[in-house]
């Protein structure tokens, strides 16, 4: 939904903390959409009795931001002040929470005059001593991971699936293309109120529903490595399986949480995602370590790539087919991605690598842009995705 940039804006929002046993960082960057409509909440302590509790949200915001602003900032707190929160029924709590913020919404003035038409899809997570609790309400996506695999991904709400199209026709919608009505992306979301218009129906029954889904997972002390919440965007160029491959490879280089986050952001635009991109990542005390050995693989692959691209640079230099560097660059990363190097960051495969090629071809090219901003050629982004 939305227009596009002529290239990416590429400057990115960081957030990193540590407390409760836990570290976690955010990493959002608009992309190629003409707005910023992503929002994010991270809280490594909350209040009173619930000191040792974390909370964290991904909320991804469309035909506008108002929607995901606003759920950023109060559904921790609608979720916290339900009677079923005080009563020790999280996965209730939560559950009630959404339904309380969207009515509330729903009465704000500057949502109810008629004119606001944007949503937003929503996940999150408490994290307690023991245990976490997952919701998800839209294709916002967290996923916990364990021995760099995928133990529990939460369920994309999409127009398509059976349930939700029952609901949806029920409800006097149809499903076409694979959107509510022809239009809507997803079936269920905070805000968009013009498909919850179905009055003899309750809040779950419209055409898109605010309604999230809540899991319980136990917690592992030796076995948990990180939670991811990001949101389509990632999500789009990315398998559930490739992100955690990727983000158990990078912690092997370094401990810092910004520059992982970063850098799954940049690997998915350099794969062609052309949302805007939000992700948290939560890391456990048994996630892994920087470890000299994955250290100097990396160091050892970085020189591969120099020698093979200032090969392939040279072997083409002789070639005058009058083409700009950005275009000559797209010539000879096409050639690399035939080479298939060996060992290259699984998941993110020779797109992990983009700045590095950059920066060499700038060396030789001092003109050429960062490949982020002139980065269109689908084919090559598909190379990249299956390197």
């Amino acid at each position: 939904m939305g227009a596009f940039l002529n290239k990416p804006e590429t400057k990115k929002y960081n957030e990193t903390g540590e407390g409760n046993g836990l570290r976690y960082g955010v990493a959002s960057m608009q992309g190629w959409r003409v707005e910023m409509e992503d929002a994010h909440h991270a809280q490594l302590t909350l209040n009173g009795t619930l000191s040792d509790w974390s909370y964290f949200g991904v909320f991804d915001g469309h035909a506008g931001a108002r929607v995901s602003a606003h759920c950023a900032e109060n559904l921790l707190e609608c979720i916290l002040q339900t009677d079923e929160f005080r009563r020790e029924d999280i996965a209730e709590a939560i559950r009630t929470g959404f339904l309380d913020l969207d009515k509330k919404m729903r009465e704000l003035p500057e949502l109810s005059n008629g004119q606001e038409k944007s949503g937003s899809t929503a996940v999150c997570a408490f994290v307690s001593p023991k245990q976490i609790y997952i919701a998800n309400c839209g294709d916002s996506r967290a996923v916990l991971a364990r021995n760099g695999m995928p133990i529990f991904a939460t369920r994309d709400h999409k127009p398509e699936l059976p349930s939700e199209k029952s609901r949806i026709v029920q409800a006097g919608g149809t499903v076409l293309i694979q959107r509510v009505n022809g239009s809507l992306a997803v079936s269920r979301a905070l805000g968009d109120y013009e498909y919850k218009k179905v009055f003899d129906r309750g809040p779950c029954e419209q055409l898109v529903s605010p309604e999230p889904e809540v899991s319980i997972h136990e917690r592992s002390e030796g076995e948990d490595e990180f939670l991811v919440l990001a949101c389509d965007g990632v999500w789009d160029v990315m398998t559930n399986e490739d992100l955690c491959a990727y983000v158990h490879s990078l912690l092997q280089l370094t401990d810092d949480l910004v520059a992982i986050t970063n850098q799954v952001i940049d690997t998915c635009l350099y794969k062609g995602s052309k949302d805007n991109m939000s992700i948290v990542l939560v890391v456990f005390p048994a996630a892994p370590k920087p470890n000299p050995e994955a250290q100097k693989a990396d160091r050892e692959l970085d020189a591969t790539l120099r020698q093979r691209l200032t090969a392939l640079i040279e072997q083409n230099a002789s070639t005058d087919d009058g083409e700009d560097s950005s275009g000559r660059f797209t010539q000879v990363l096409k050639q690399l991605v035939q080479e298939k190097i060996p060992g290259l960051p699984p998941g993110g495969g020779l797109a992990a690598k983009q700045a590095l090629l950059d920066k060499i071809y700038r060396e030789f090219y001092p003109e050429h842009p960062d490949s982020a901003e002139t980065f269109e050629c689908q084919e090559l982004a598909d190379g990249f995705d299956n390197n």
